[in-house]
């Protein structure tokens, strides 16, 4: 069931220099629609067989953001349509992005995945990996992609305090590194308030949305 007055108290809550990514992923494309209807553009997927499947039912407007671990196998798939890759963590993949993007005729946006949890279940890039992909991109330009910015999960805790310090610690990246105008993916459900208030420029929501994910069998 898709909440209508939580979407708009979100969106009002967000402002212009934040945006909403409405992650649907194992929601069916009803749920989709209705927050379409609301004005809702972009939506967050992490399945590319449901990504494939939803965009194909559901309008051409929509901006389909790949948010799960992609495998580079994987890649030829959404590479026509999907308008940005989250969670890119190695030099291998964004090679493959930019392939199948050049077969396309496309640049495709991607976003560098930096671990800044204490957890080890989460992925990324370390500091020191992330100036090493740089420099790489500087020897060898790939010219179909486009890195907008970073991305980052904070560790699954009730430390409010361990969170902001971690999405500091991606706000800090983001200022040494230099992007002109980068987006900083970083804040879900649980801690987009935090995410917010340390310099989130886009926000992943899913729960307080749709309610609970419905998992895949």
């Amino acid at each position: 069931m898709v909440n209508k007055e939580k979407y708009k108290e979100i969106i009002k809550e967000l402002g212009a220099k934040t945006t909403l990514i409405a992650v649907s992923k194992t929601k069916p494309s009803e749920d989709i629609q209705v927050l379409y209807d609301l004005g809702q553009r972009d939506f967050g997927e992490n399945y590319v067989q449901e990504l494939i499947d939803k965009e194909a039912q559901l309008p051409k407007d929509i901006h389909w953001h790949f948010i799960g671990h992609l495998q580079s196998n994987k890649v030829k798939f959404i590479a026509p349509f999907v308008h940005l890759i989250h969670g890119v963590d190695s030099l291998s993949l964004l090679k493959e992005i930019n392939k199948q993007a050049a077969k396309n005729n496309r640049t495709i946006n991607c976003l560098l995945q930096i671990y800044i949890a204490k957890e080890e279940t989460k992925f990324g890039l370390d500091e020191k990996e992330l100036d090493e992909l740089l420099h790489q991109l500087t020897i060898e330009p790939l010219n179909n992609i486009s890195i907008a910015g970073l991305m980052g999960m904070a560790s699954f805790s009730k430390d409010k305090n361990l969170i902001r310090t971690e999405f500091n610690h991606l706000k800090k990246l983001s200022v040494k590194i230099k992007m002109r105008s980068p987006i900083i993916s970083m804040g879900m459900s649980s801690d987009y308030t935090i995410a917010i208030e340390e310099g989130s420029t886009m926000v992943r929501i899913g729960s307080l949305l749709f309610g609970e994910r419905n998992h895949i069998k």
